[in-house]
């Protein structure tokens, strides 16, 4: 299993829907923006030296509390010796040893986001409730149908389930998939100041049981495309399972 979570527009919340779906699905976290990483610089080789073959893949794997990920180094020079035609051998490598992967994706519609979505089984689009981002959500729903990689499920960031439940509606019959929303919530802050899942800080906030049905979502995708990991399951881990 390979899920891109992408949205178009910076600061919508892909990394903290990347974080939070990896430690629902227990998949490795990849951060595969080269120019801007997101996630937390790690202590030894990162995806600029994976990319240019200065490191195996599985070498460079770390941990940011119970979530296993692949941080991305931050250095122009780092970034323009990355190969990017090496990022499906990359990552294919890593779905070998862990099964379950999920890419950050770079914001924008540059040709490193379509790189991200060619190699991606399907993708988690993130997006707040402001014209810009639905906008931008739009359109990188294109690319990623230009490249035939299906959206999995839509993220309402940022939003209010009373306020923004017609939009979800909207949502869901614009792409033809689940749309949940994740609201604005102090425990997502918090997790994310701390770089943890919200389920590692505040198991019983709200935003846990989204981050689960997105996890859902994409297991459920999984299986209707005929795609099971190594032990034959694509189920996520459930929020009673904790």
């Amino acid at each position: 299993m390979i899920v891109a979570v992408t949205g178009g527009k910076g600061g919508v919340g892909k990394s903290t829907t990347a974080l939070n779906l990896g430690a629902e699905l227990e998949a490795v976290v990849v951060d595969g923006d080269l120019t801007a990483a997101d996630l937390p610089p790690g202590r030894g080789p990162d995806l600029h030296d994976v990319l240019a073959g200065r490191a195996e893949p599985t070498a460079a794997v770390e941990r940011i509390g119970t979530v296993r990920y692949l941080p991305c180094g931050r250095t122009l020079a780092g970034a323009r010796a990355s190969a990017l035609s090496e990022l499906s051998r990359v990552v294919d490598r890593l779905e070998r040893e862990y099964d379950r992967i999920v890419i950050d994706c770079p914001a924008g519609l540059a040709g490193d986001v379509g790189a991200v979505l060619e190699t991606a089984r399907q993708a988690v689009l993130v997006t707040t409730p402001d014209e810009a981002a639905l906008v931008d959500a739009v359109r990188t729903s294109r690319v990623a149908a230009d490249l035939e990689t299906p959206i999995a499920s839509v993220v309402l960031n940022r939003a209010d389930h009373a306020d923004h439940e017609e939009l979800a509606s909207r949502i869901e019959r614009r792409f033809g998939t689940s749309a949940t929303v994740v609201g604005e919530c102090s425990a997502v802050d918090e997790a994310q100041s701390r770089w943890r899942s919200v389920g590692e800080i505040a198991p019983d906030s709200p935003a846990v049981e989204s981050f689960a049905a997105v996890a859902r979502a994409v297991s459920h995708s999984n299986r209707a495309r005929g795609h099971t990991d190594r032990t034959g399951e694509t189920t996520a881990r459930s929020s009673r399972e904790r």
